[in-house]
């Protein structure tokens, strides 16, 4: 099978390639070429831009599918269906949760829930359009290519190579031990997939010229926030106590910790992608995975989440606090 890939050499679209690959796929790059150019040396290369419209490298070739990782909004993926038209059989788009709408959702909500309106009077990727641009793009490559249009929609991705921090400041914080503050409660659901088996999803619905949409979320068993801190410990061979503080204690957007109006979005069905073929990685599997390649690269700054001194004079004001210990699993 010949894949090209729009994007490839980061994380997701990395894992994407790496299992492709695997799979005895032959792969082709698409990308401005600026990052990863260690990694797939023996991949061809097509250089381009999806932000300045640049697609002069892909005016020739067939694939037999395309897997569209960089695509955010319309005029990404329309640029690109015009340029590619008929010279690749399936085009997988690589979606979001964010395409759902806030309300109204339910634990167990699958690929039919209602979606957001579509956005296309801009190209600001934010917290309010970044979902409906998603939106629209999915609305574009199904009406162009029909049943040879696949959407895959992630959770949280999680595993090595994560450049957006999510677990990893769990993984590395759980590894100090000693009183973690965790903004808002415990018994928070959470729900994240490793790369890998969003990759080996991704290919197998390739290699089986699926067509619909799929979850792609895990990990295999329902995990609350306090579950996935104490299982970051365990394999890390510390000690932790759990002491839930303010949210509004901590910047927005902390790792992996959403309002409680929001737990429904953590609790998808995976069962229309579990029956295409998606794996169920153990979380401690990601999560000691994670840890190695954190301490190999040497724990560089994250982005997100607390420096231990702000943890430290935060949890001042906790003493007596409720705590949820390392041997106490909450459900």
């Amino acid at each position: 099978m010949r894949i090209l890939v729009l994007g490839g050499t980061s994380f997701v679209g990395r894992a994407i390639v790496d299992d492709a690959l695997h799979a005895g796929a032959e792969v082709t790059l698409f990308g401005r070429g600026r990052t990863g150019s260690e990694l797939f040396t023996d991949v061809p290369r097509r250089i381009g831009d999806r932000d300045t419209g640049d697609y002069t490298a892909l005016r020739d070739g067939r694939w037999d599918a395309v897997v569209d990782v960089s695509g955010y909004v319309p005029r990404h993926v329309g640029q690109a269906m015009e340029t590619l038209g008929d010279r690749v059989g399936r085009y997988l788009f690589i979606s979001s949760q964010a395409v759902y709408a806030r309300t109204g959702v339910e634990p167990g909500s699958d690929e039919d829930t209602p979606r957001r309106p579509p956005v296309r009077d801009t190209e600001e990727l934010t917290e309010e359009t970044y979902g409906p641009l998603k939106v629209a793009c999915e609305d574009d490559v199904v009406a162009r290519y029909g049943s040879r249009a696949t959407i895959v929609r992630p959770g949280k991705v999680a595993g090595p190579h994560d450049v957006q921090d999510g677990l990893t400041y769990w993984v590395r914080r759980a590894a100090r031990g000693g009183r973690v503050a965790l903004p808002g409660s415990p018994l928070q659901p959470v729900q994240v997939i490793d790369s890998r088996d969003l990759a080996r999803l991704v290919v197998q619905l390739l290699m089986d010229d699926r067509p619909g949409a799929f979850h792609a979320v895990g990990p295999a068993e329902p995990t609350t926030i306090a579950d996935l801190i104490n299982t970051c410990a365990r394999v890390a061979g510390s000690q932790v106590e759990v002491v839930p503080v303010p949210t509004e204690a901590v910047p927005p957007f902390f790792p992996l910790v959403r309002a409680e109006s929001m737990w429904s979005t953590q609790q998808r069905s995976p069962a229309r992608a579990r029956a295409a073929g998606m794996p169920a990685t153990p979380l401690a599997v990601t999560i000691a995975d994670v840890l190695a390649w954190d301490r190999e690269r040497g724990e560089p700054p994250l982005r997100r989440g607390l420096s231990p001194e702000e943890e430290a004079k935060l949890l001042a004001g906790r003493h007596g606090a409720s705590l949820v210990h390392p041997t106490h699993r909450t459900v």
